[in-house]
């Protein structure tokens, strides 16, 4: 019995091991030497969407892409592109979904009519829900001359109980 315990213990312990062993920190991310760089990369980071997390933008995420697309902005900023210049640049790779806050255009409708309408069709299915289950539960039943008379005999026949 002594035994039992102790290999589940020593599985354990070398299961906790290796997986300890395996977690490493995530990369630090990098950060310019020059703070008024660093300032307009969070500044753009700011205006740009997370493509792995949506509802982040770069700034905030630690996602692997956010910290590349960060890095990208860096480097274009280092290469004396103007804000506008980076943002154009990310919208023509990514599309218009890159950006926080996309503009209103044909082509991002949906993005900002679509929450909306679902929000419109969820409440409306949720009414007539609630609207057939109300009229369910107020609806008579509809029965027959012989389903009534039958349903009088059977009641007649019952004996009442009293509390």
């Amino acid at each position: 019995m002594k035994f039992k315990h102790l290999l589940r213990l020593a599985i354990l312990l070398v299961a906790a091991v290796l997986a300890i062993a395996s977690a490493r920190a995530a990369d630090a991310p990098e950060v310019a030497d020059d703070p008024a760089l660093e300032k307009r990369v969070n500044d753009i980071g700011l205006e740009l969407r997370c493509l792995v997390c949506q509802n982040q933008t770069i700034a905030d995420s630690h996602a692997g892409l956010a910290v590349d697309l960060k890095n990208q902005i860096r480097e274009q900023l280092k290469a004396g592109k103007t804000d506008r210049q980076i943002l154009d640049f990310m919208v023509e790779r990514y599309g218009d979904f890159v950006l926080y806050k996309p503009p209103m255009k044909a082509t991002t409708l949906l993005l900002w009519v679509g929450p909306f309408a679902l929000m419109a069709i969820g409440l409306g299915v949720a009414a007539l829900i609630v609207r057939r289950r109300r009229s369910a539960a107020h609806a008579t039943p509809h029965l027959t001359e012989d389903q009534r008379r039958q349903a009088t005999r059977m009641l007649a026949d019952e004996p009442e109980i009293r509390s």
